[in-house]
């Protein structure tokens, strides 16, 4: 341990990208259908990933070659963090785990290219070593979606199967993307005012809307005209492999970060930090860190085994949920706490059940966002981004957010299409819009 505690925070990090690939590796070899494994990682790569797609099912991936899947996507991300000049921070685990979480459902080793070549494109025109940014390469996946359905069936309305114009098409558009995505990360945080932590979900969703429009709506494609995604069966009953995973990663990161040497009080530190323009490596160090890592990842897994019991069903948890609990992780080294999210999560529970009272009791309409519904569960997690706003304005204004999102969340895929993966990210963006300017207005900051 004395080997680690003396690691730089970059090489800390880096070793930690490694630690979470062996992860998702180890469980796709000990998974019940890992004879499987192989073709099913094939029937992923050949089919569409339309959000939401279930990659557990068995049509898609099985158990076995959706963790393969998310443990060579994972791999490849800490690979990048080794080029010459690359230098990880907190916002590079955002970007590892939550391309991480996002393959459980969306992403695959082969769409996760086309992006990364615009980047490079960019790298090479503006003489910036690659290494720069990784963080930029890895966020080009939230638009992974859209690349399988430009290879794959582009413009009819159902797959036809791999086809070279389709192959070069997606080159060309992730060349486009990848290309101006340095632009738009760099200038995000001004539109949002650092209230959110998914900031990356800004630009990538804006251009899946520009594209989506030009290219089905504009051009007028027969696919991507609803937020549907393809017949995968969001129902496959995976409670105890989605516990015991989870249960086990997070003890693994508690168990670590008692060996380097995390007190209690360290953690009650790190607890007391709004989350507004922190990180926590930097600031407490990378025993805290990884508490947070383990204390944060069972926080945020209580509150998916709590929606399954509300709802009265275990089929909560699929390849989706999975992949979202550790989208939500990953904003746990830049800012997430339990403290600070737990009024996104109040605000996301009183809402499902006010909403329903209203929609049944009062309207007699038929209401389909219980706090169980899948397209909640995704939300969610993306919600927990806005744990900066919680920290810096107090805890009501959290859970009025959490409301907000809950409200948008359904209807933003309306702009895309299905095909931006920070769909919460990107409503979180839309959250901070309606509600900054009118704090910075009327409310002073818990600071001032």
């Amino acid at each position: 341990m004395d080997k680690i505690r003396s690691l730089s925070d970059e090489r800390f990090l880096r070793l930690l990208f490694f630690l979470f690939a062996g992860f998702f590796l180890i469980a796709a070899v000990c998974m019940p259908d890992r004879a499987d494994m192989l073709n099913g990682l094939w029937r992923i790569v050949s089919q569409t990933a339309k959000t939401p797609t279930n990659f557990f099912d068995p049509t898609y991936g099985g158990f076995a070659g959706t963790f393969l899947n998310v443990g060579c996507v994972t791999l490849v991300a800490a690979l990048l963090y080794l080029l010459p000049q690359s230098k990880p921070t907190a916002s590079s685990v955002i970007a590892v785990l939550l391309t991480a979480g996002l393959s459980f459902w969306g992403i695959h080793v082969l769409n996760m290219w086309f992006g990364m070549l615009g980047v490079a494109l960019y790298c090479l025109v503006k003489k910036q070593p690659l290494g720069r940014h990784v963080n930029a390469l890895l966020f080009t996946t939230g638009m992974a979606p859209l690349f399988s359905d430009l290879i794959l069936a582009y413009p009819n309305a159902l797959p036809v199967g791999f086809r070279w114009q389709g192959l070069l098409l997606a080159l060309l558009i992730g060349l486009l993307v990848g290309f101006f995505l340095p632009a738009g990360l760099a200038y995000a945080p001004r539109i949002h005012r650092n209230c959110t932590l998914f900031s990356a979900a800004v630009p990538v969703g804006m251009t899946a809307f520009f594209l989506r429009a030009f290219l089905y709506h504009v051009l007028g494609a027969a696919r991507g005209t609803t937020d549907v995604g393809p017949a995968a069966d969001l129902g496959v009953a995976s409670w105890g492999i989605a516990n015991i995973f989870c249960l086990a990663v997070f003890a693994v990161c508690i168990v670590l970060a008692i060996a380097l040497g995390c007190k209690p009080r360290d953690y009650l530190r790190l607890l007391k930090a709004s989350g507004y323009e922190d990180d926590f490596l930097a600031m407490l160090g990378k025993a805290a860190t990884m508490m947070n890592f383990g204390v944060f990842g069972l926080f945020i897994l209580l509150y998916y085994n709590i929606a399954a019991l509300l709802g009265g069903s275990e089929t909560v948890f699929n390849a989706v949920t999975l992949g979202c609990i550790f989208c939500m992780l990953s904003i746990s080294c830049a800012g997430a706490h339990p403290k600070n999210v737990w009024p996104v999560m109040v605000g996301y529970i009183g809402a499902s059940f006010l909403f329903g009272w209203i929609s049944k009791g009062l309207i007699s309409a038929e209401y389909a966002h219980a706090i169980d519904a899948q397209a909640m569960l995704v939300g969610l997690c993306f919600a927990g981004g806005l744990a900066p706003l919680t920290g810096r304005y107090g805890w009501p204004f959290g859970i009025l957010a959490g409301i907000a999102h809950f409200t948008l969340v359904t209807s933003v895929p309306l702009l895309h299409g299905g095909f931006c993966l920070y769909n919460g990210g990107f409503t979180a963006a839309f959250t901070c819009i309606l509600f900054v300017p009118i704090l910075e207005h009327f409310i002073p900051n818990k600071r001032d």
